[in-house]
């Protein structure tokens, strides 16, 4: 289970926290009012290949293969023009 500290403590020791959670890789909660509301972990870069980063998620169980997709069909985009998000957005500001 992940350490727990409050708002409160982890203002007081962030600096003490943050070396503690990239040396050991644990992560640590953070409550307010006794609620968890935050994870802190250590950052873990990407890797550039797309292929690769689907293959983390869904080894992580983030995400899983549509059925009767076979393990090593290759992704394919889901937009079917270039500049979909350029587009929306453009959209969204005339709005």
């Amino acid at each position: 289970m992940a350490d727990q500290y409050s708002l409160y403590d982890a203002k007081a020791n962030l600096s003490r926290i943050v070396r503690q959670v990239r040396e050991s890789g644990t992560s640590v909660v953070i409550t307010v009012h006794g609620e968890p509301a935050v994870e802190l972990r250590a950052y873990k870069s990407l890797p550039d290949d797309i292929e690769a980063r689907w293959s983390e998620l869904e080894a992580r169980g983030m995400i899983s293969r549509p059925a009767g997709r076979p393990g090593d069909a290759p992704w394919k985009p889901v937009a079917k023009r270039s500049g979909a998000l350029a587009r929306f957005l453009a959209d969204r500001d005339d709005a």
